[in-house]
């Protein structure tokens, strides 16, 4: 199984199967609510390696995901287009969409025993835009 992502705004960001280790797609409602809730959210949690550039090869790009969680709120550029696509088998199992996404918190975690390091993305769609989010599948890659 592998996982694609793909961050579209000022600049593009992909990270591929090599990077991404684990995502977490979650549908947030009130847990005190009695009855189903008109205050729904989608957040996808995603994780994996920082993978250095050797022998001429380009960086990943998780240093643009980190400029991307810089990004003040007074810029429309906080909010981008992400498509994460999971793989298995030659075919898409899930392909989430949230086009207007906006990181909540982005995290980098080095030492000396990992390699280079781990990165954790968690981001949000905008809330007055969570039925503009899709969640495709089912299809060959």
């Amino acid at each position: 199984m592998g996982f694609i992502l793909r961050v579209e705004g000022a600049e593009t960001i992909e990270l591929g199967m090599d990077n991404i280790q684990q995502v977490v797609y979650d549908t947030d409602t009130p847990n005190d609510s009695n009855a189903r809730s008109t205050d729904v959210g989608a957040t996808m949690r995603i994780s994996g390696k920082i993978i250095t550039a050797t022998d001429g090869d380009n960086a990943d790009d998780t240093k643009k995901l980190a400029l991307w969680s810089l990004v003040p709120a007074e810029k429309s550029d906080c909010y981008r287009k992400v498509t994460l696509e999971v793989i298995a088998a030659d075919q898409v199992v899930r392909k989430v969409y949230f086009p207007n996404a906006f990181v909540v918190d982005y995290t980098e975690t080095y030492g000396d025993t990992e390699g280079v390091g781990t990165f954790s993305l968690y981001i949000k769609q905008k809330k007055d835009k969570t039925e503009h989010a899709t969640i495709d599948g089912g299809y060959p890659a």
